[in-house]
């Protein structure tokens, strides 16, 4: 069963935050809590978790992937973004939004849209996932945790350990938003699921 981690929503405990990065940094899969809902995530390089993300989440090659990023500069060093995606981008974030854009040299080949050559990034507006992406000086592979067959997401750590505790090595408990991120492609000029983050007034 994973390691049951309850972190504080304001203050997360700085000791458990040391041993959750480190033990993705050492090849964890763990489900943590967002500003939208819950994620699966692993390291960048991590080949064996992101496969173990594919089959949790039952996804093929063309799975648009995502990168959890601290702030803009790490978010511009994954994906190529022109002036005006830099703007839209800078005034969405942080929050509940995923951007696809192409991955730039720096993203692991593996993690990209096998198609497409694509990638999500986004920065959430979460205590607990910058303090951990702060921990952890790089960006984290993501994929939101939609079981098949599910169509609500989960918002508390419990419901997250009893349905893929055997399946993950982390769970961490804490607050999560109540919808999925907001997802917009911005090399098809549209935006392809609606979500937690509105989308008034975002012109593509």
């Amino acid at each position: 069963m994973a390691r049951f981690v309850e972190l504080h929503p304001k203050n997360p405990q700085q000791r458990l935050v040391t041993k959750i990065v480190e033990h993705l940094r050492g090849g964890a899969v763990a489900a943590i809590p967002t500003d939208s809902a819950y994620a699966i995530v692993c390291a960048m390089a991590n080949k064996e978790g992101l496969e173990r993300i594919r089959t949790i989440r039952q996804v093929g090659p063309k799975h648009d992937f995502t990168f959890l990023c601290h702030d803009f500069s790490q978010l511009g060093n994954l994906v190529t973004v022109n002036n005006s995606d830099f703007r839209l981008i800078k005034r969405l974030t942080p929050g509940p939004y995923t951007f696809i854009l192409k991955g730039t040299k720096e993203v692991p080949r593996m993690t990209l849209n096998a198609k497409k050559h694509t990638v999500g990034v986004r920065i959430p507006d979460h205590v607990i996932v910058q303090t951990i992406l702060a921990e952890m000086g790089e960006a984290l592979l993501s994929s939101s945790l939609i079981l098949p067959g599910q169509d609500d997401a989960m918002t508390e750590g419990w419901q997250v350990n009893d349905a893929i505790g055997d399946l993950v090595d982390i769970v961490v408990d804490g607050p999560v938003g109540t919808d999925y991120t907001t997802v917009i492609d911005l090399l098809q000029r549209t935006i392809i699921r609606e979500g937690a983050g509105s989308t008034e007034g975002i012109d593509l």
